[in-house]
């Protein structure tokens, strides 16, 4: 096992500790030109959707609007949009991703440098940057209408 996939699981094994059932959320937010914000950790390998885990006390959807705006600085104008639910068994038995398409967003000025998010960036959907994770391409492919929807994240 590598040593990203040693962190991530050390990192879920304390949140499964801490609460039986872990819930996340991801989502695409696009921009004007149609292009897709990505993410990249600095903690792990490859090109994500913005989000991140719903804390106790949170509905998913203000979950989904505070990693956007924690993540790449981008706040949220209408709220998020489920588009569907998957079951997250590569991190857990446990484990399950709620899937959004967030609308229109302002800028919340500079995007703030910090220790999770190395770099964030807007791609076209045919010039997607390498490493961009393999769920990635299955929700983008869900949400253009290429590909059945899978329950597995």
């Amino acid at each position: 096992m590598g040593f990203e996939k040693l962190i991530v699981r050390v990192l879920h094994g304390v949140h499964v500790v801490a609460r039986p059932m872990t819930l996340g959320v991801r989502g695409v937010v696009s921009d004007n030109d149609g292009r897709i914000c990505l993410v990249r950790h600095t903690y792990v390998s490859g090109w994500y959707l913005p989000g991140g885990g719903v804390d106790p006390g949170e509905t998913a959807a203000d979950a989904m609007a505070r990693e956007v705006r924690e993540e790449v600085g981008l706040v949220l104008v209408d709220p998020p949009r489920l588009v569907s639910a998957h079951f997250n068994r590569s991190a857990s038995n446990r484990d399950h991703v709620l899937f959004y398409r967030c609308g229109a967003f302002r800028r919340e000025g500079a995007r703030k440098p910090s220790a999770e998010i190395a770099e964030m960036d807007f791609f076209a959907l045919d010039d997607l940057p390498d490493g961009t994770t393999d769920a990635t391409l299955r929700r983008l492919a869900e949400l253009a209408g290429e590909a059945a929807p899978d329950p597995y994240w």
